[in-house]
């Protein structure tokens, strides 16, 4: 298996001898919260150099696997790191573009999206001249790693893309978004990547998939367009395998797509919501109110009431999540950066 060790803020061979004692960058490292962070023990930060996004707990709650862009990499390969922090196990392929990753029942293995199959290059990056776009790499298929033999299965191979996938808490299905209907839709598979279902079908974007605690329910973010001006870009870009992220809202559905309800109506950029552990909240990121590139965590009821900002550092806090353990969060942030421009992983103790 792969393993780079993140040590002194550089990414060193596992075998390098560094003694890093008396250097002030050794990781991990303790921030206080900023003042008005009221649910945030003591902040450890795991990570120190590059993009490290959407790290997720272990059915354990003992290690996180996560998407980093650091030292020679060139775009998103996939790791592993233990929640104590220390060495980052590459456990994709080293090759083409990853994403969303998120650990399998197993302990061992590790669901995530790649192009490598397609083209061990790294795909290119959206055309920013239409605007701020997310790209849809249509070679984006589902791929499970078991990190102790490197076996490595392919769950999709629709065309199109297949991305975005969590596992339920109850161990029994994957939830994730594709565009192979034509339009980007959340679906739910088998662990073996068998007994796809299909569970919205609206015009429109709806993705960033996750479960409830008692696996019951799906929070989710999308966009639907209803003027034909916004119709219009919105397929446009589809048909380029982009989409424009700068209004999201949060819904909940249940399991198999019925009950479908909005919980938030911010008119910003919001994503990345993900459960509170009593199953009556639900956590987020957005640019609201401001609407520009400062993106802070929220809560939120499941009804909709109750808006309360989380996070008021400067700069972008995303990609929230509790352990099994409903005590333990994490979640990545720029603050606190050696360089600008990067976003570490941070982890704490969730005061209610």
């Amino acid at each position: 298996m792969k393993k780079l060790a993140v040590l002194c803020g550089i990414v060193l061979a596992a075998s390098a001898a560094v003694d890093c004692a008396a250097d002030e960058k050794a990781l991990p490292r303790e921030y206080a919260p900023a003042e008005k962070e009221v649910h945030f023990g003591e902040l450890t930060m795991l990570t120190d150099g590059g993009e490290n996004a959407e790290a997720y707990f272990s059915f354990d709650g003992s290690s996180l696997s996560l998407q980093s862009t650091h030292g020679d990499w060139g775009c998103d390969q996939i790791f592993t790191l233990p929640i104590g922090g220390g060495e980052m196990q590459l456990v994709s392929t080293g090759k083409g573009r990853t994403t969303c990753a998120h650990w399998m029942p197993d302990g061992k293995s590790v669901v995530y999206s790649s192009t490598h199959h397609k083209d061990e290059a790294c795909p290119p990056t959206p055309d920013h001249s239409q605007g701020y776009v997310w790209a849809l790499y249509p070679t984006f298929d589902i791929f499970v790693i078991n990190t102790e033999t490197d076996e490595l299965v392919q769950l999709t191979s629709e065309y199109g893309y297949d991305a975005e996938a969590t596992v339920s808490p109850n161990g029994d299905r994957i939830v994730f978004t594709s565009d192979r209907s034509g339009d980007l839709e959340i679906y739910t598979m088998d662990l073996d990547g068998g007994n796809v279902v299909q569970l919205t079908d609206e015009l429109g974007y709806d993705g960033g998939p996750f479960f409830s605690p008692d696996g019951t329910k799906i929070v989710y973010r999308a966009h639907y367009p209803t003027e034909e001006n916004e119709v219009a870009d919105y397929k446009s870009l589809l048909a380029e395998h982009m989409i424009r992220p700068t209004q999201l809202e949060i819904y909940v559905m249940d399991i198999d797509g019925s009950n479908k309800q909005q919980i938030t109506d911010l008119g910003a950029a919001t994503f990345a919501p993900f459960f509170h552990p009593g199953g009556e909240k639900i956590i987020f990121s957005s640019n609201y109110p401001g609407r520009g590139r400062e993106f802070n965590l929220w809560l939120i009821n499941i009804d909709g009431t109750g808006l309360e900002q989380v996070t008021f550092e400067a700069g972008f806090d995303g990609f929230p999540m509790w352990a099994p353990d409903g005590k333990t969060f994490v979640f990545a942030s720029n603050r606190h950066n050696s360089e600008r421009g990067d976003t570490n992983v941070f982890i704490t103790e969730w005061k209610d």
